[in-house]
């Protein structure tokens, strides 16, 4: 009412419905329980002494009705729930309001040159990911690189995509540089039918990016026996 620009500080332990604040104020910052030195680290924040860089390690809903709604989720896991006081809905239809991995930046960044290797790997060896991220801002800024793998076809059912690897990168303005993430065998395992780990041969698909669904870059590469 009073024309003012208003920011939201959020000291809480969870996530929190927060859909009102999402559309009318302009700029949250979540600092979740910071310690005795909170206030100066919210002040630097806020006055742009310091560019944040961090990320959700959770999911935050859209609903309290969306509680069970997190990453990595199974396909179907959210939907067709049934009816009645213990049914879930279907609450991933709407998604969430911040996904896991999400967080801004007072400067931009983005992602090219996606290279996975090899393309065709057996079940004991290794696949080598590299990805060039660059600074497109006018500030010095951190980017959380994240690397998701989805598995195509699986003998049973799998997470859509789970965290494989993540790499924090500080940025000065127009600076690139090279990220490089090793996947061995035990990051595409899954637990089969008969309760034992194994790597089930087929395609599988890297995915980049800055959250779980702001994707940047996706390749594919083939496991056999």
């Amino acid at each position: 009412a009073t024309g003012k620009p208003v920011i939201l500080v959020m000291i809480n332990g969870q996530p929190l419905t927060i859909n009102w604040a999402n559309r009318y104020i302009p700029a949250i910052l979540e600092a979740w329980f910071p310690n005795q030195y909170g206030g100066k680290a919210i002040a630097e924040t806020l006055f742009g002494d310091y560019n944040p860089g961090g990320k959700l390690s959770m999911t935050f809903p859209k609903t309290t009705g969306q509680i069970e709604y997190n990453f990595p989720f199974k396909p179907g896991s959210q939907a067709n729930q049934g009816r009645g006081d213990f049914s879930y809905g279907n609450t991933s239809v709407n998604n969430s309001l911040y996904p896991f991995g999400y967080g801004l930046s007072y400067t931009t960044f983005s992602y090219n040159n996606l290279v996975v290797t090899p393309d065709v790997q057996k079940q004991q060896g290794d696949i080598q990911v590299s990805v060039d991220v660059s600074n497109t801002g006018t500030r010095k800024g951190d980017e959380i690189v994240q690397l998701y793998v989805h598995q195509q076809v699986a003998s049973v059912t799998v997470y859509d995509s789970q965290l494989r690897g993540f790499e924090r990168v500080s940025l000065s303005p127009g600076e690139t540089k090279t990220i490089h993430f090793t996947l061995h065998p035990e990051d595409l395992q899954i637990l089969d039918r008969n309760m034992n780990w194994t790597v089930e041969p087929g395609e599988f698909e890297v995915r980049i990016g800055a959250s779980c669904e702001d994707i940047k870059l996706k390749k594919e590469f083939t496991i056999t026996a």
